[in-house]
């Protein structure tokens, strides 16, 4: 055994580092000469390969030059959450139809004014927009930049290119939108100017809020108004913008917010924070609690505002993907978007960050990367209830009709016959799917 493990020569012991391995592969992977220990020249190569990834000096591979800190995520275990979900077996999202195609480009979140006008978008232009019927189309309502022309910002064509993203920090990138119903102001998330409020007529869109707790505001996302005048709202990340939003899904990083701003006393507070991708947010009917998602961790949060709870947030339901916004209902329900799906071999991913720092190194693109990972998006809406529960599921698993959702609502519409008073069989439900590009991040 000491002769097949160790070998003595010049008063050195060198430890054989395969011990259970016979002569056949010493000779073909080590060589002892002279008391030193060589790889098989083959070897070496690979070794020295994988060497120059880990380092990536030439900064070809899609984490370049960023101080990338990948933590494992406080995810639910795989095969709990996705053996247990009601799947649409139809895909019965891909049997819709869609409306306003090419006529606007990455629309985040829809409004609806307290005079029924609307719906009103977030546009990847930076401008917020509204619909004015088929004859007028769609019109310029807000900006969020004083430095916003149309010539550098309003590019549709390059709304999902590196072009775009170049110039959104100046042009700005409205998401979340929420009508103020007591004033008719209308409030906006904006991922580079924070949290903004315009006037029924629109116009230049003033900042509210662009720092709390003595950090600034760097990804403000969505927003909800309470009935005493308080907007909540999301800022997901503290280290990345929204450009850099997979980075922030990548690395596991959790430095989002939950943030509460007072229009009375113009201050903003921070109500929660160590959050892993905050998005999207929506108050319940009687305002005794919120929601918001967590995109990293696949789960919807539950925020208790009142009640002997109040203060305490707790998991209401893990997801078999990336939730986006949510929208609350007429019966006190919620609509959420989901990009889906989690995949076995992501959780690889999930569960070793050494392995993601590694892979994210090799000098390939982000996106043949990721298709390598399984990580193949479609769009999923999911209906649940407050306690979490699942209530309806649809999605479009082929992409036939919808890509990627990122917000999902249902609007009573009226419809009336050749002018006639609208009766009781007029009325319908619609669902209201903003649709983003494919490519856009969100």
């Amino acid at each position: 055994m000491e002769k097949t493990l160790f070998h003595f020569r010049n008063g050195s012991l060198l430890q054989h580092l395969y011990l259970l391995v016979k002569t056949p592969m010493e000779k073909t992977l080590f060589h002892f000469r002279n008391g030193s220990l060589l790889l098989h020249p083959y070897l070496l190569v690979v070794v020295l390969a994988l060497s120059v990834i880990m380092m990536d000096p030439f900064k070809w591979g899609p984490l370049g030059g960023r101080d990338f800190r990948p933590v494992r995520n406080d995810i639910a275990p795989y095969d709990d959450v996705m053996g247990g979900w009601p799947w649409d077996n139809r895909s019965r999202l891909g049997f819709g139809n869609l409306e306003f195609k090419d006529d606007i480009f990455g629309p985040e979140s829809l409004e609806f004014d307290s005079l029924g006008r609307g719906p009103y978008a977030g546009l990847a232009d930076g401008r917020v927009v509204r619909w004015m019927g088929k004859d007028a189309g769609w019109e310029t309502f807000a900006l969020v930049s004083r430095d916003w022309s149309e010539k550098e910002c309003a590019q549709a064509k390059d709304s999902t290119t590196k072009k775009q993203w170049n110039v959104e920090p100046k042009c700005g990138r409205p998401l979340g939108l929420r009508f103020d119903k007591k004033s008719g102001d209308l409030y906006i998330a904006d991922a580079y100017y924070g949290l903004l409020v315009v006037g029924p007529d629109g116009g230049l869109a003033t900042p509210v809020a662009t720092q709390a707790g003595g950090e600034p505001i760097l990804f403000a996302n969505d927003l909800d108004i309470h009935d005493n005048g308080s907007i909540f709202f999301t800022d997901t990340s503290n280290r990345y913008n929204r450009v850099d939003h997979f980075f922030i899904m990548l690395e596991g990083e959790a430095t989002g917010r939950l943030l509460r701003y007072d229009p009375q006393t113009r201050t903003t507070h921070v109500v929660l924070k160590g959050l892993a991708f905050p998005n999207g947010v929506q108050l319940s009917q009687d305002q005794s609690y919120l929601l918001y998602t967590e995109t990293t961790n696949c789960r919807i949060m539950k925020h208790m505002l009142m009640g002997p709870k109040a203060g305490s947030t707790e998991v209401v339901a893990n997801l078999p993907g990336f939730p986006d916004n949510i929208r609350i209902t007429e019966s006190g329900d919620f609509w959420v978007a989901i990009d889906c799906c989690r995949t076995a071999a992501q959780e690889v991913f999930v569960r070793n960050p050494w392995l993601r720092s590694l892979y994210f190194r090799v000098p390939l693109p982000m996106n043949y990367l990721a298709r390598m990972a399984g990580m193949r998006m479609y769009t999923m809406i999911s209906l649940i209830n407050g306690e979490g529960e699942i209530l309806d599921v649809l999605d479009d698993e082929k992409g036939v009709v919808m890509k990627l959702v990122s917000e999902a609502g249902v609007r009573l519409e009226v419809l009336s016959r050749k002018g006639f008073p609208p009766t009781l069989d007029a009325w319908r439900l619609r669902l209201w799917l903003m649709i983003l590009d494919l490519s856009a991040p969100t």
